[in-house]
Formats: C-alpha cells, structure tokens, sequence
C-alpha cells in the first residue's frame, strides 16, 4: 500500500497531476478514478505507456512498479491535496454562493494579480475532485489563492473546506440553486453556511454583502467574528454606487477616505455585486485604488457568462454557461432596462430543481412575458409545458429552435440567450 507521504514524494519531483489518458503530460502522476460508468483502473497502464511516471490504482491486479496501489484513489487524491496544503502558508480564499461564483473568482484574482503572484480554480474545477486538482496546482511562487467552492448538495462545502483549508471566505449569494440536491433554499442556505462555520473553527476572515440579508443572517447563526462588510449604505469598509450598466458597469466606491471610480468591460447590473467583492478584498489585502480599478478594468469576461458578443447581425449576451431561477430572474431585469431598438430573450430550461421545477419555470415564463421584450423563445421540456399559456415561441430543444431562427432571421436585436449548460444552447449562436 503506497502512504501519502510516499506519493507526496513521488509528486514533488514532477507536481502535474492527471485523471484523463486524454491529456497525459510526461511524467504526470496519473490518480485512476471511478464513475458510474467507467472504472480508469483499467486505463493505468494506458496512462504509464502514454508517458506518465506513476499511476495511481485501487485494484490490486493493476499495481506494479509505476502503479502505485490505494485503498481508495478518491480519497488519495484528496488527502494529497490536503498534505500539500499543509505545506502552503498563504492565504487562500474560499468562495462559494448560488450564482456569480466564476465570475466573482475572477474579477477577484484581476484585481489581485495586480500586485501577487495568484492562482485562481481555473474554469469550473470546484467539485470534490476539481478542488483537490486546483490545490495541487498552487506552486511554491504563489502568494494568494482563489478557490471556487460549487456544491450541489449538504456537507459538500465542508468537504471542500477540509481539502483548500481557506484563511479568508466569501458566500456571493444564496439563491434558488440546485435545489433538488440541497432540498429546498433552506437546504441551500445551510449548505453555503458550512463555509461560515469552517472559518469560524478557524478563526478566519469573511467578506459578507452588508445588502444581503440571507448573508447576514447565516453570519450571525456561524457567530462569525472577523468580518469585513461591503455594500451600498454607510458603516462598509467599502461603499459602492452603481453608476451605470448599459451596456458596461461603472462602479463609484469609496474605502472609508479614498473615493474612486471604475469601468469594467462586463454587462449585468446583478454583476455589481461581484464587483464590489472584488474591490472589498483587494482593498484588505492593501492594493491602491488604482491597482484595483486597473484589475477591474482590464478583466474581460469570458465562458459564456455575461459576454457580450457582437455578431454581424445582432449583440448577444452569452450567458448560457448555466442558469437558475435566482440568475435568470436578474438577467431579465438587466435586459428590460437596456437601451436598444429590440430586445428578444431566448430563454432553456434551468436544471436541477426538483419538485420546485414546474413552479419556478412558471415563474420565470411569467417574467420574460413582462419583460417588455419585442420578442420571447423558450427551449426545453419543461418550458414547453407552457406553451398554451402564454403567447410566446416554445420548442422542446435546441435543434427545433435552430431551424425556426434559420427561416426566420433575427436583425439589429439585442438578444439575451440564457439557459442551464445542458441545454447546449451556444448552437444557436451561429443563427444570430
């Protein structure tokens, strides 16, 4: 049986990790994970020829010289990102919430990597194997870390939290999201609010919205201590103004003394927020405003998420990287009180929301329909449940709406394309 600190050893000569025989790097360690449906036991020696130096198994009749055998390779993976964390000493700040997660990480590590050296989870690496995964990519030139934290059910945050071990936190939001999973917004506030208490045992530092009553609510059930607030009123280490968000978010913020202004190259009033966050820790972390304003200004929004994109037709906002009723209620607010001649919605189903599903595309169906948009598309099984309703276009998938938009041209439009990462939608772009 190899030990962690055997294959911590193995790791430190060459600290590249893989669990996919698709993107073996040479002398990678590769750990060999199960699935519902797959079992890399069987890749190990694929992975060994394709040139990494060990793999990492948990059936005996695999092991050998290079594989390297485990009770269970999961858990491997995961104690070794712990170990590694313990050898770290900077500040790593969790951060987690129903919506904004990415983009918070970003903008975040912008305003950061104006002066440190920074690691942020790169794309959606948050889970309980993406997490360890981003651990053991911290090198030892970092100086600050940003883990995103994303959960779909109880307990998960605290497992995470074992694994990046944060000194600093922030919850963006709680929100109608994975609700099958965590049972209910309850179940989602209580599940967020394990990164509270982590950092309560801990004694760490959490940035908290002081808008957000949610927020404030699950900090004083955490009896957190060593909180920094942010937000738009009086008695916030940082203040913060919408100035304006059509189509770019410009911010007013001061820090007590310094009054500063910023505009960002992202779209979304409900992106101000993420914004405000991004300011609150780079000003803990002592940045001057113009190093901060800087991070903020150069970052350009990318994956879908608030993206404006212009096609030789129309303006799209690509935000169909994922959806819930929480973020899709915002983006219909933000295009309602864009400026622009037209103004069409495509909305896809949102997942993931158990019993709540049927109500809440209803609800949402209803909104669109309020919105005052010259034109509303809805996509999936669960819109369509709907279509004798409301006065709307209604397809069951992606492919249907396709051809309707390749016979009938959208032109001179803004167009918000909105839906959760299943429904697949970027297809529909090439016909806008």
């Amino acid at each position: 049986m190899t030990t962690i600190d055997k294959l911590y050893a193995y790791y430190l000569q060459k600290p590249i990790i893989s669990t996919d025989t698709r993107s073996i790097t040479p002398g990678c360690i590769f750990f060999a994970l199960k699935g519902e449906n797959f079992n890399a036991n069987t890749f190990a020696q694929q992975a060994i020829e394709l040139g990494a130096a060990f793999a990492v198994v948990d059936e005996e009749e695999y092991a050998d010289a290079k594989c390297l055998f485990v009770e269970n390779v999961l858990n491997a993976l995961q104690e070794l990102a712990r170990h590694h964390r313990n050898q770290l000493n900077i500040p790593v700040i969790g951060l987690t919430g129903s919506n904004g997660k990415t983009t918070s990480k970003e903008l975040i590590n912008a305003v950061l990597a104006s002066r440190y050296k920074t690691f942020a989870t790169k794309g959606n690496l948050n889970n309980h194997i993406g997490v360890p995964l981003s651990i053991l990519s911290i090198t030892n030139d970092i100086e600050i870390a940003v883990i995103e934290m994303g959960a779909n059910h109880q307990k998960e945050i605290e497992l995470l939290c074992s694994i990046a071990q944060p000194t600093h936190g922030i919850i963006t939001n709680v929100g109608m999201a994975h609700l099958d999973g965590f049972g209910g917004f309850e179940g989602v506030k209580k599940g967020k609010a394990e990164l509270y208490a982590y950092l309560k045992d801990t004694n760490g530092y959490t940035f908290i919205n002081n808008d957000n009553e949610h927020l404030l609510e699950m900090s004083r059930t955490a009896a957190l201590t060593k909180i920094i607030y942010y937000g738009t009123g009086r008695g916030n280490t940082i203040k913060g103004a919408l100035k304006t968000s059509d189509p770019f978010i410009a911010v007013d913020w001061t820090n007590h003394d310094v009054e500063s202004s910023v505009l960002t190259q992202l779209t979304g009033s409900y992106n101000f927020e993420n914004i405000l966050a991004a300011i609150c820790i780079g000003d803990f972390f002592d940045l001057s405003a113009a190093e901060i304003n800087a991070g903020l200004g150069n970052y350009q929004p990318k994956n879908n998420r608030s993206q404006l994109t212009k096609t030789d037709r129309n303006t799209v906002i690509c935000d169909f990287y994922n959806a819930n009723p929480s973020s899709m209620s915002a983006a219909l607010d933000n295009i309602s009180v864009l400026t622009a001649q037209k103004k069409i919605a495509i909305l896809g189903d949102m997942f993931e929301l158990g019993p709540e599903s049927v109500a809440q595309h209803q609800i949402i169906a209803k909104q669109a329909i309020n919105s005052g948009l010259s034109e509303i598309i809805f996509i999936g099984k669960s819109f369509f449940e709907f279509k004798d309703q409301f006065s709307a276009q209604f397809f069951e998938n992606p492919s249907e709406a396709a051809d309707y938009l390749n016979k009938n041209k959208i032109k001179d439009s803004l167009i918000l394309l909105k839906g959760s990462r299943g429904m697949k939608l970027e297809i529909l772009l090439q016909y806008l």
